[in-house]
């Protein structure tokens, strides 16, 4: 029997075990219910005689069961567990958080024989911190704010200033807590507090409301304020929050947080997304901005890592933001990308702040974000607007640059051979030279004129080029004979330089299809322009040969070479790698341009190469052979060359006038024809041709087109329509291009002949409208 003392012992602790407030539980070593005290009653709802002998689990959420039993025999093997934080089922099916120890209990021989279950209703304690955290977070983010928040009494008397309202306005909080807001309204603005009071008073809310402010020192400034009512849990309306922003220099930004209370509904209402998470980064809140902007509900969030909205290549930002708040830093302004539920990666602005409690600890983190794609757009558009008028400039610059280089070279080139031109005709006009040196200043005239009239035709393949209208007339061409025509047109200017000029012509490279002149123009442009850059003494050769279907012509010399960097801007328009006005050699640059065209239009190809300068030049064209009947003739092309004017029979004695407002070109017009036979009457213009026609009544009118006052266009239609003549005509003009040629052919006229002329041409082209001339009968002519 136990003693007296042993007795008395038990007493005691039964007394304690019936008043102690901790729910006292004593366990079997397979954790069945022993004994149950009073406030295991209270705190779980189940009497001893409904508890004792059932499993202790069975009052153990399910999830945590496992880990309790872990503790249940770790105290059987002797050890304690102090103070641990759980989850027990009341009898109505609540779960309630606990604080709980687990002890063993031994006997007098100190063998482990039961285990002792003491625990401590936490719940309440618990959730006053859930709430302390939710008052901290909230006071972290109106200290953090960056727009200034305000509370007031319903007299208009500040309750609470935090930093933003100290930035914005000058005042500390110690200067205006108290005091009546209206000393920040201006003078011209008495009676907008007031109103403001009273429409509170209603309990109306002021959003986005734009007015001034005066701040310490008397500065005005601009802000956009949203007042609202602030309410106790009775639902009274004790006083007002306000929320003011700066707007002077940004009134876009128009987001005031409206709030039906100063704290709870600022978070709520608030325009920007703001979140609070802890430590480890898990989120605690998101507010209904944060939905809109993010697309996730706060369900889905809240306890998430905010690393969901991380896109993939930033993943490592979250780690380095943590660590700066753990340290204490403030991150203002951020710019960074996060990413919506539904992919979109989005630009926000972020101002992440530590939320800290009573004691200065860091316990949380607020998170302000601010969608900016939008600005981030409109700032990525201009700076491309301005990258590409930056662009456009500098190519407008080179453009005029180009313009000026071009200009200054195409007056060179037409000012040089007319310089020739001019100073040998003078010299010839004095009279004084011996026939031999007149010879000499003729031949120096014609190659001269020559070398312009060539200079202007290369302006007008380039025009038809751009116009697209540049055309060939495809016959068959013996390119062996083209070689030889062009190879007898340079052989004088490469003797000139004591230039060694070869041609090797393969005999099995057949005729193609083509046009021998524009053929001829390739083979002599190529050959010229090797010429041109090779020194004295040096050497060009042209090769002809057949490379599978296919003729290729290569153009070889040791001259000057061409610049590595230049030999892709070769074939372009107006391109010469020296430009300046010191350059050796002479042209506008549009040589190669016009024999690329001519060669792609033969559907062929022209290649450069060079191994650097000083190293000469190698051009390769390629020509396609297509099938053709054997028996048509192969045409010998031939460079025309100034011949003497022969004697044409048709033009004897045929009656020609002869209209044009140059006095030199109908002398040299009157000159070739009476020469040839003809009977010639000349017009310095179109109305003194009117008043001639009647009196000569001429049976062939060559006239040109471009006259002052009355155009040739103007007279053959008088002569056609007015006069009913059916005279034969040749349109003779300035302006080559196809579209004037059709134009002459429409007004009237039977041909079209362009400046400057050639002799043997324009004998051939009037000999060819003989046929047309009615000289039986004159008089169907009606003056």
């Amino acid at each position: 029997m136990p003693g007296p003392n042993s007795l008395q012992d038990s007493r005691k602790l039964a007394a304690i075990l019936a008043f102690a407030n901790e729910a006292v539980i004593s366990l079997s070593l397979d954790g069945t219910i022993a004994e149950w005290n009073p406030a295991a009653t209270r705190m779980f709802g189940y009497s001893a005689g409904e508890i004792i002998d059932k499993p202790f689990v069975s009052i153990v959420p399910e999830e945590y069961r496992s880990q309790e039993l872990e503790l249940l025999k770790a105290a059987g093997r002797g050890d304690r567990t102090l103070d641990f934080s759980t989850r027990r089922i009341q009898k109505n099916g609540t779960n309630i958080e606990v604080s709980t120890s687990y002890c063993p209990i031994r006997d007098e021989g100190n063998s482990i024989v039961a285990v002792l279950n003491i625990s401590l209703d936490i719940t309440d304690r618990s959730r006053l911190e859930l709430v302390e955290r939710d008052r901290l977070f909230l006071s972290s983010i109106v200290s953090s704010a960056e727009d200034a928040i305000v509370s007031k009494d319903l007299n208009g008397n500040v309750t609470s200033w935090n930093t933003g309202a100290e930035r914005l306005f000058g005042y500390t909080a110690s200067e205006m807590i108290g005091n009546p807001i209206s000393r920040l309204v201006p003078p011209e603005h008495p009676n907008e507090e007031p109103q403001i009071l009273e429409r509170i008073r209603r309990g109306e809310r002021i959003e986005h409301y734009e007015t001034r402010r005066m701040r310490k020192g008397g500065e005005t400034i601009e802000v956009s304020v949203t007042i609202s009512p602030v309410r106790d849990r009775l639902g009274r309306i004790v006083g007002a929050s306000k929320i003011a922003r700066d707007v002077t220099d940004q009134r876009r930004w128009r987001k005031a947080e409206v709030a039906e209370s100063f704290l709870g509904a600022l978070v709520g209402s608030a325009e920007d997304a703001i979140i609070s998470k802890n430590l480890e980064g898990h989120v605690t809140n998101w507010n209904a901005a944060a939905e809109r902007l993010f697309g996730y509900s706060a369900e889905e969030m809240l306890g998430k890592p905010l690393t969901i909205l991380l896109p993939d290549n930033r993943q490592d930002e979250e780690s380095q933001i943590l660590r700066r708040i753990r340290r204490g830093e403030r991150i203002d302004h951020y710019e960074t990308k996060r990413r919506r539920k539904d992919g979109y990666v989005l630009e926000v602005a972020q101002t992440i702040s530590p939320i800290r409690d009573n004691l200065g600890r860091i316990i949380g983190i607020s998170n302000i974000t601010r969608d900016i794609s939008v600005q981030k757009r409109s700032e990525e558009r201009e700076r491309q607007a301005l990258l590409q008028a930056q662009e456009a400039r500098r190519q407008a610059e080179e453009a005029n640059r180009a313009k000026d280089e071009f200009l200054a070279t195409i007056s060179h080139e037409l000012r040089t051979p007319m310089t020739a031109i001019l100073g040998w005709s003078r010299i010839l006009a004095s009279g004084t030279l011996d026939p031999d040196r007149q010879r000499q200043a003729l031949e120096t005239i014609d190659r001269n004129a020559q070398a312009q009239a060539q200079l202007i035709e290369d302006l007008l393949d380039i025009s038809r080029i751009v116009s697209g209208r540049l055309r060939i007339e495809t016959k068959v061409v013996d390119m062996a004979a083209v070689v030889a025509a062009a190879v007898e047109a340079v052989h004088l200017a490469a003797e000139a330089k004591h230039i060694r000029l070869q041609a090797i012509v393969s005999s099995g490279a057949g005729p193609i299809r083509g046009d021998a002149q524009r053929l001829q123009q390739v083979v002599w442009n190529l050959l010229t322009n090797a010429i041109k850059f090779t020194p004295r003494n040096g050497n060009v050769q042209i090769e002809l040969e057949r490379v599978e279907s296919q003729i290729q012509l290569r153009v070889v010399d040791n001259g000057i070479g061409i610049k590595p960097d230049f030999v892709q801007h070769l074939f372009e328009r107006f391109s010469q790698a020296d430009s300046s006005i010191t350059r050796s050699g002479g042209g506008l640059g549009m040589g190669l341009a016009i024999v690329k065209s001519l060669v792609e239009l033969h559907g062929g190809v022209i290649t450069a190469n060079s191994a650097g300068e000083g190293k000469g030049a190698t051009f390769t064209v390629k020509l396609p052979i297509s099938a053709f009947r054997q028996e048509e003739p192969l045409p010998v092309a031939e460079r025309e060359s100034s011949v003497a004017i022969a004697k044409y029979e048709g033009l004897v004695g045929l009656k020609i006038l002869v209209v044009d407002d140059e006095q030199d070109t109908c002398s040299l017009l009157r000159f070739l024809l009476e020469d040839a036979g003809a009977i010639v009457e000349t017009a310095l213009g179109a109305e003194p041709a009117l008043l001639l026609f009647g009196q000569f009544q001429p049976e062939i009118l060559i006239s040109d087109v471009g006259m002052p006052k009355v155009n040739g266009y103007e007279l053959i239609r008088i002569l056609r329509e007015e006069r009913h003549s059916d005279i034969p005509a040749v349109a003779l003009t300035a302006m080559a291009r196809i579209e004037d040629r059709i134009k002459a052919l429409s007004a009237g006229f039977q041909m079209h002949v362009a400046k400057p002329i050639e002799p043997k041409e324009l004998m051939t082209i009037i000999a060819s409208l003989v046929g047309l001339v009615n000289r039986r009968h004159p008089e169907t002519d009606r003056g």
